[in-house]
């Protein structure tokens, strides 16, 4: 597993992490047992670095983690949460200091940790980003001892650049994949510059990059993909990239002939994010000990050719930029 540094913390992570949204919630049925599962078995393949947050099941996912960290010896993981979505209605006013404090105090109790690594900001809306209130308490927590370090969660690239203008921001977690690549344009120079880690997010647009769906592909009533493909829950951006479904589809086929030997389509997806130096590293969910497996081989595949780069790009400029571009 290869290392990459998480911006200016001095700290250095696996370039392929652990999402944990689908152990906690909105990914259809989840069995516990193969969860903590998958989670050793990613854990054993040199992940180090596992993103959940405290709405993930209700805090179901850092619990998860928790009890798979303990039951470990050797250095802990890093391990990323984030807040700010259990406000019933996402607005700017709603992040006041007691608020976060509360939130923050119950990751600390889930996780199990005195100290947070790392509590990023959970696609808050976009106003937040426009004074130092919200980023000021998070100094002041910081200084207690509450949290190491705080970043950022964000749907928009012109929230990401806005994000870390403040000095406090070492990382923005942000959709990136084949199916939006805007990112390499217009964001990841400028993180590199300001030595910001960059988390990469969705990596397999909610699977559509592991070339597993069809037309015809059901999904449970409680799961996203199911019960959020026009933004009815939170953003559509976070539901297969915001890319249409048969349109996404019609383009995995374009992507498919790509693919490079021994490997599956799910690691070519990963290695194209591992292309962009500017990633530090990229958070694929499993819910099964293959799939994490599966996941941290990625980084050992070969390197994507420049002609093959290119061709995902030409893939990307015809069918899905007319969709994705403009909007995130």
């Amino acid at each position: 597993m290869n290392l990459r540094k998480f911006g200016r913390t001095g700290k250095s992570v696996s370039e392929i992490g652990f999402g944990a949204w689908a152990i906690g919630a909105s990914w259809g049925e989840v069995d516990d047992t193969q969860s903590i599962a998958a989670l050793h078995a990613s854990l054993d393949s040199g992940v180090n670095f596992i993103d959940t947050a405290d709405v993930y099941g209700d805090g179901h996912s850092e619990r998860l983690i928790a009890g798979v960290v303990k039951e470990r010896s050797g250095p802990a993981p890093f391990i990323a949460t984030k807040a700010g979505r259990r406000l019933p209605k996402q607005i700017p006013e709603g992040y006041t200091e007691a608020n976060l404090r509360s939130w923050i105090d119950r990751s600390r109790t889930n996780l199990q940790m005195d100290t947070l690594d790392l509590v990023q900001l959970h696609c808050p809306p976009t106003a937040l980003y426009q004074t130092s209130r919200v980023f000021d308490i998070l100094d002041t927590l910081k200084a207690e001892g509450k949290l190491r370090d705080y970043g950022v969660s964000v749907e928009r690239i012109d929230e990401a650049l806005k994000a870390i203008t403040y000095p406090g921001v070492v990382s923005v977690q942000i959709i990136f994949n084949i199916f939006r690549q805007r990112v390499a344009e217009a964001f990841l120079q400028e993180a590199k510059h300001k030595n910001v880690a960059v988390i990469a997010r969705v990596p397999m647009a909610s699977g559509l990059l592991t070339g597993k769906m069809r037309a015809d592909t059901k999904f449970e009533d409680t799961d996203h993909r199911k019960f959020n493909r026009n933004g009815e829950a939170f953003d559509m951006g976070e539901t297969f990239s915001g890319v249409p479904y048969d349109v996404a589809l019609a383009a995995v086929e374009r992507i498919r002939p790509l693919v490079g030997h021994n490997q599956t389509m799910a690691q070519f997806a990963l290695r194209w994010i591992l292309m962009f130096d500017g990633i530090t590293v990229a958070i694929p969910g499993a819910k099964t000990i293959e799939q994490s497996r599966m996941n941290a081989q990625a980084s050992s595949c070969a390197a994507i050719s420049e002609d093959t780069m290119s061709a995902l790009h030409a893939i990307y400029d015809e069918d899905i930029k007319p969709h994705v571009h403009h909007r995130w």
